[in-house]
């Protein structure tokens, strides 16, 4: 392992020696850094991601075109009238006097404009039963589910008085109504529950108010910070209310472990005996250099959604990156300041039940009998442990190989709990593509000349002549602006992956053989379809040059501050199988079905398409937070002399406690978010809590201390040729010694330099 004796103090030691010292100041930067983060971002204002940024390719060229031409299109409602019964055609005296009632309705409502009848229009199904009456939402589209109250009040009048016909409104705006009326509360429910729901078990894991109030005063201070500094970054990265949602998620979970991991120690240490000072100090050089380490890593692992292209993941990616940079620094700041503040009002608050049911878990030295036990039987038979532990998560990984994944329907999405699903499956039925067409958005310098005009008359003949449509193909028209829309319902409605090959034919076939004959005019396919296609596109194409980036960056930090490529290779691959578990039991229940109704979700047959690679670069980072502190107290123990066997057995029983309550956390956190009622939301809970569960019980608990003990010495490997790298390991065992080697009435002075491996 090496012996250095340079004397040059670590980054945590030293910010906390200094935040011991310097109490108040600590405390005062660190509000002044949140009041300031919040105030700068109040004032610059958060700019969010717009369409035509997203990502690249025909979805965002076509917003551009729309962007630059100023064009302000309206949301887009229509009124599905049907035959239910069989007896009744649109021909007739009845269906004609029903669309008559309809359009008189909408209009007198004045919320709406450009209402057209089918009968003008010829948006009459093929049997004749259906028919839509289409409009536009006056004012901004954004807004308009905010509008659209009376809208669908005056359509469900005309319903109550013509029975005999089936009058069902759904649009873009009555959407977003109906969504946000079932789940909009859904988000801020979870969100205002993480919090309690984290003190409860805090509250459990340290017996005392005040210790359990710290991780989450810090871990909500970092996260506020981190809404101001997201404003400011706002204007250079745009960002989102689901990147501010995931920020929030992984700050909560972060802020709290990392502050769990620094007080548990220091606590720790006053148990042994030691005065506050030497505690703070060891905690310092310990836990923090842990927290620190850790949170670097998970900053890179959250840096590998900048390389995805699409502006929403790199919103995510940058806001997860800063709100664990804001955590990290928090606990290695201010949390020693307000330790050394309170010193044993730490305490306060206990409840005595509490209390002794945490003396119960752990023996005098602070080690979990439960995990001691479980130890005992792993390090006796390793091998064993290893097989069974590893061929467990194997096979519950094994499913993840036939994992399809797609954007997920709305009846997949939301099932049957909302009859606007049904609606639109009504009009797709009738109007294949209608409720969800294709856009063609055509730019030329004049949209009149004569060679456009014949382009966009043969594209729309083409369109239904080549089976990419069955019509009817529509176009507006902006001369001023030298723009064209044309709306294209597709072959295959809300079937993906029919609806996929109509788009294919038109991006292939028939806009080349068009307007491919022109100069000077551009004809992006896009729309919701268009979309999907290509955002799932983007993601296939985003998942190697992510993971080789998470990968390699994290076993190069691991390498560098473990000094042992041993250590860094098996840190890759355990956290890879916890990553391939998750993946294993997002398969079997979401896409299989296997035990969904357990969690409250149904097997939709797919999983959403962005959630593998968000969960692969989340968890690989979260998992290094426990990996990196088993770890280092496993390395620590082997600093004071132990062999490599009581060392790992050391290591493990006395992290075990805070490793266990930290995972608590994280799997009640993200449950929250299992609960929710969104399909994909309910996948991205379930698939974080399991994998957070799995990896600090069967990977940190099992498979880590069997694996370190079959390799015994062999865990500190590192080959002559990588004995040139920087070395940016830490003797902690300078630092920990046993409270014995201080003898009595020695001081342990906090200025003397403290001893570093180099």
């Amino acid at each position: 392992m090496g012996n250095g004796d340079t004397r040059v103090r670590g980054i945590a030691a030293r910010a906390g020696g200094w935040s011991a010292r310097h109490r108040w100041a600590a405390v005062g930067i660190w509000v002044l850094f949140v009041v300031l983060s919040m105030g700068l971002g109040s004032a610059a204002g958060r700019v969010d991601v717009k369409e035509s940024d997203q990502m690249s390719g025909e979805v965002s060229q076509a917003a551009r075109i729309i962007d630059d031409a100023g064009l302000k299109e309206p949301a887009g409602e229509t009124v599905l009238i049907q035959d239910s019964g069989g007896t009744l055609k649109s021909t007739d005296p009845e269906f004609r006097q029903t669309v008559a009632a309809v359009i008189k309705a909408v209009q007198e409502t004045g919320r709406v404009q450009s209402v057209t009848s089918p009968y003008d229009t010829r948006t009459i199904s093929r049997d004749g039963r259906s028919a839509l009456v289409q409009f536009k939402v006056r004012g901004e589209s954004d807004t308009a589910p905010d509008r659209i109250a009376p809208v669908i009040e005056a359509v469900e009048q005309v319903q109550h008085g013509h029975r005999q016909l089936r009058i069902e409104e759904i649009g873009s705006a009555s959407m977003g109504k109906t969504f946000s009326d079932a789940f909009g509360d859904d988000f801020q429910k979870a969100e205002y529950s993480a919090v309690p729901v984290a003190f409860g078990i805090l509250l459990i894991a340290f017996g005392a108010l005040v210790a359990a109030l710290l991780p989450v005063a810090l871990a909500i201070t970092a996260i506020i910070a981190t809404m101001g500094l997201m404003a400011v970054i706002s204007h250079v990265q745009p960002m989102s209310d689901t990147a501010n949602s995931v920020m929030l998620l992984v700050g909560l979970a972060v802020g709290v472990d990392y502050c769990l991991f620094y007080l548990r120690r220091e606590r720790e240490e006053r148990a042994a005996g030691r005065d506050a000072a030497t505690a703070m100090r060891i905690a310092a050089a310990t836990s923090g250099r842990a927290i620190v380490v850790s949170g670097v890593t998970v900053c890179v692992a959250m840096a590998g959604m900048l390389l995805t292209g699409i502006a929403e993941f790199k919103a995510m990616g940058l806001a997860s990156l800063m709100v664990v940079a804001v955590a990290m620094v928090g606990s290695v700041t201010v949390l020693p300041a307000l330790l050394s503040l309170l010193g044993d009002r730490v305490e306060k608050g206990r409840v005595p039940f509490l209390s002794r049911l945490k003396r119960g878990r752990t023996n005098a030295s602070g080690e979990s009998r439960i995990w001691r036990a479980v130890l005992g039987g792993v390090l006796r038979r390793p091998k064993t442990a290893i097989a069974i532990a590893a061929g467990a998560l194997a096979a519950i990984a094994l499913p993840a190989v036939g994992m399809h994944t797609q954007n997920l329907t709305l009846d997949q999405e939301f099932g049957d709990k909302l009859p606007i699903v049904r609606t639109y499956e009504r009009v797709n039925a009738a109007f294949p593509g209608g409720a969800d067409p294709a856009q063609v958005v055509v730019r030329a310098d004049d949209i009149n000349a004569a060679p456009v005009r014949a382009a966009i008359a043969g594209f729309r003949a083409q369109a239904v002549s080549s089976g990419a449509s069955q019509g009817p193909v529509d176009v507006v028209l902006h001369r001023n602006q030298n723009v064209a829309v044309i709306d294209v319902p597709l072959v295959g409605g809300s079937d993906q992956k029919k609806a996929e090959k109509s788009l294919q034919l038109l991006r292939d076939t028939v806009r080349p053989a068009t307007f491919g004959k022109v100069d000077g005019v551009q004809a992006p396919v896009t729309g919701n379809v268009a979309g999907s296609k290509d955002f799932n596109d983007q993601i296939v194409g985003a998942v190697v040059p992510v993971f080789i980036f998470v990968v390699a960056f994290a076993f190069i930090l691991m390498l560098l501050c473990f000094r042992s490529l041993t250590v860094a290779v098996t840190s890759i691959l355990l956290n890879l199988l916890s990553v391939g578990a998750a993946y294993g039991i997002l398969t079997a229940v979401f896409q299989h079905g296997w035990g969904a109704s357990l969690v409250g979700a149904e097997g939709v047959g797919a999983i959403i398409s962005w959630l593998p690679l968000f969960l692969f670069v989340i968890l690989f980072g979260l998992s290094m937070d426990y990996h990196v502190f088993v770890v280092s107290r496993i390395r620590e123990a082997r600093l004071q002399g132990r062999n490599t066997r009581d060392a790992i057995r050391h290591g493990v029983v006395t992290t075990a406690g805070v490793v266990t309550s930290a995972a608590i956390i994280m799997v009640a956190v993200f449950a929250i978010f299992g609960t929710l009622s969104m399909q994909s939301m309910k996948q991205m809970g379930v698939g974080l809590a399991a994998a957070v569960l799995i990896d600090a019980t069967i990977i940190r608990g099992v498979l880590l201390p069997a694996i370190m003990a079959l390799l015994d010495e062999r865990n500190w490997y590192l080959p002559k040729w990588l004995r040139w790298l920087p070395d940016l390991t830490h003797d902690e065992s300078a630092y920990a010694r046993p409270a014995a080697a201080v003898a009595p009435g020695v001081r342990d002075d906090d200025d003397q330099p403290d001893r570093v491996r180099v």
